[in-house]
Order: C-alpha cells, then structure tokens, then sequence
C-alpha cells in the first residue's frame, strides 16, 4: 500500500478545481483520490459527447483540457462518444422536440471528433468508446428495467421539461431515456467521475442515481461552466456565430482572441490555458497592479491558443501579420464586436442598413452623410463607395469598419452561405 502524501492530494485537488463551477461533492472527490493513492490504481474519468456537429469549437474544449488534467495527474481518462444518444439528442435547454440524427450523420460526425480531440488529449492516455456497444445491444427487458428506475414525476422536476409541459409543448417518452441512457453509460464503464458543462447536471446527477441502484459506489460530479462566446455573454455557440472553431485559419483564429474583453481574456486564461496554477495567479495580480498590460496578455493567449491547433510557428507569423495590420494601421485590437448571420458570399450589402439594425446609428441617412464625406471606410481604409454597398468576399470571415476617426467595429460573419 502506498503512502499517502498530503501535499499530492492537496496538489491534485487544486488542479482539478481550477475553473470548475461545481464539485457533487468534494469530501467523495476526496476520498477517491487517497484510494486511489493507497491502492496505485487510477480513476477511471469519463465525458461524454454527442457529435451533432461535425466540428468543435473552443467551447467544447474545456471539459478536454479538464480531461487532459487528468491525464497528466495518472488518471485513466474515457472519451464518450454518444452516438446512440447522439441520435436522440439532449433535451438539456431545449423548449421543443429535436430533430433526430441519421446513424450516418452520428457516424461522420464521430470520426471527426476522434480526428480533432487528439489535439489536446494525449491518444495513448485516451480511451475512445461508443455507447452504441452496450446500448445498441440492451434487450427489451432490459430497457423496460431501465425506464422502471426513475419516476415521471422526478423527470418533470427537470427545469426544461417543466416548462415545455406547462406550456403545452410535447415532450417524447424518447427524451426521458436520454437522461436515463447517459446515467447507464457510467454504470457499464463504473466511472469514478464524470465531467460535463454545468447545464448537464440533471443528467450528470442522473449516474449517481444509476450507480447507487445498480449497487455501485457513486461518482463524482465535476461540472465545467460554459464558456462565453466573443460577445462575452452568450455561450460560444455555431448558431449565434460568437465562436473560434479550432480548426480556423490561424490569423482568424488569431484575431477573434485578441477581440474579446480584458475581462474574458481571464476566463479564457483559466480554463483554456495550459499555465500553470501559480503562473495564472501571477497573472491576475500583475493585471490589478498593472504590471502586466492586458495587450501583452491577450497576445501570448493567442499564440498559445493558435500554436495549439496550427503550431507555434504559424502562430508566430499570425501575431505579426496582426501586429502588421492592426498597429500599423492604428486599428485597436480591443473592439466592438457583432455578429452577423445568414450572409451570402460574392454578394454586395448595403453598409446604411447593417449598421443601423446593428443600432451603431440612429438612421440610414445618417450613415449615408457620412460616406459621402469619406468619413465611412472598411478593412483598412477602403473608402465604402458612395452606393454604400460593400462585399462579402470568399475567404473572409470578418471585417472591421471605421466611422470618423475614432469609432472602430469588428464584423463577424458567421454562418456564410454560399461558396
């Protein structure tokens, strides 16, 4: 038996709380972890995924990066992808019924999940498994048992399926297993602990249920806030266009970190940076006392971030061809964001009317005297034509215009439609 070292749990404990929003609860999380110091086995740490989307953002990386902690504490780490549930799809947040997935779209899907996890988790400290293998092969009886465990009257307690009820809107007897589902996968894996966003915790809850009827011990629940997207109040999300996905280009990516706030610069910090406790503590500090100028800060987040995904090299050359574009031409880094959705490439809009709807003006024409000033230019001193149309070309995924001399706005075109 070995030897317990308090400064290693105590090391452990503080790594694995980093950023986290909740800990269901930390005198288990405790316990787990002198057993398994005691014993030298590891914990078996599982997340799970549904891949409804073919491409992840930075977003769903942080219960990777939580994971990739793990790893590099000894821990046995188990990648989930739900492709059984996937096809259900989590009813977490919704206020309608979803369209369900085709087995080939899950399938796509996962393949490139498995091919884009790798860039942060280490493979021969990975282990990939499908719920498909247990839940695919499960019996009608064995179902039938499975939905008998929990109570409709304890699902309605769940806050989405409260309010789609009371409302009236339809909920499937086919939602109320995804819960049931999820909570099995930790049973047939006997997970120590799972991690998910802290949107997920009904069904996080749900395997601690599950565990304790099927008489195992019960795991530990660590959830992960959401990550706020570039507008620094909505979660990062593809629909709402406020995301870095981690397979952009690298000055793309490059630019949208150094777009955000200095306030998310911080939570970024936290939980998407590989720095150390210490070093981060050093941070914030140097940031209050202003020994650390936020530009600096955001900049070397950005490398980080970017030589991530692209290498350190490519990343080098995205920060300096930023420099080269934004100092030279006194653009600031730090500036208004909007999205804008549903643009078509290789089409001309009418700059008046975008820039009102995104309230920036009062009226078109206000914007319209402004051009015919010259006092209205875009990308870097392009004069918008007197028509006040500009184009949205292929290959660009934003562009920044400048009203007067003073008033700078970053454009973010998310989704494009058309190639």
């Amino acid at each position: 038996m070995t030897t317990i070292d308090s400064n290693e749990i105590a090391r452990q404990k503080l790594i694995i709380k980093r950023g986290g929003a909740e800990i269901i609860n930390e005198d288990e999380l405790y316990a787990k972890l002198i057993a398994s110091i005691e014993k030298n086995i590891p914990l078996k740490i599982k997340a799970g995924f549904d891949p409804t989307a073919p491409d992840i953002h930075i977003g769903h990386t942080v219960l990777l990066e939580k994971m990739r902690q793990f790893q590099e504490l000894g821990h046995q780490v188990i990648f989930l992808i739900g492709d059984f549930t996937g096809m259900i799809g989590d009813p977490s947040g919704k206020n309608a019924l979803r369209k369900p997935l085709s087995m080939e779209e899950v399938l796509q899907n996962a393949q490139s999940y498995k091919e884009q996890i790798f860039k942060i988790l280490d493979p021969s400290k990975t282990q990939v498994v499908f719920n498909s293998e247990w839940l695919g092969t499960m019996s009608g009886m064995e179902i039938v048992k499975l939905g008998s465990m929990y109570t409709v009257a304890r699902m309605l307690e769940r806050d989405d399926f409260s309010k789609r009820f009371k409302s009236g809107n339809e909920i499937s007897i086919l939602e109320f297993y995804y819960p049931l589902f999820q909570g099995y996968d930790s049973v047939h894996l006997r997970a120590d602990i799972e991690l998910g966003g802290n949107d997920q915790r009904f069904n996080l809850l749900m395997g601690r249920t599950l565990q304790r009827k099927f008489s195992q011990p019960e795991q530990v629940v660590i959830m992960m806030p959401l990550l706020e997207g570039l507008d620094g109040v909505l979660k990062m999300s593809k629909s709402l266009g406020n995301y870095i996905g981690i397979t952009e280009p690298p000055d793309d990516m490059y630019g949208k970190i150094m777009s955000i706030s200095d306030k998310l610069m911080v939570r970024y910090y936290e939980l998407l940076s590989h720095i150390s406790s210490e070093q981060l503590k050093a941070l914030k500090d140097g940031l209050i006392d202003q020994t650390i100028h936020p530009k600096k800060a955001k900049e070397d987040l950005a490398k980080e971030i970017v030589g991530r995904y692209h290498g350190l090299d490519l990343a080098d050359k995205a920060g300096e061809r930023f420099i080269s574009v934004h100092k030279i031409k006194e653009i600031p880094d730090d500036m208004p964001v909007i999205t804008l959705s549903n643009l078509t490439l290789g089409q001309k809009y009418w700059l008046p009317q975008i820039l009102k709807d995104a309230g920036l003006v009062k009226s078109t024409g206000e914007v319209i005297r402004l051009i015919n000033q010259g006092g209205v230019s875009y990308n870097n001193g392009k004069k918008v034509e007197k028509d006040g149309y500009i184009p949205i070309l292929i290959g660009n995924t934003e562009f920044i215009i400048k009203i007067g001399k003073r008033k700078f706005y970053r454009f973010i075109l998310s989704p494009i439609i058309g190639k």
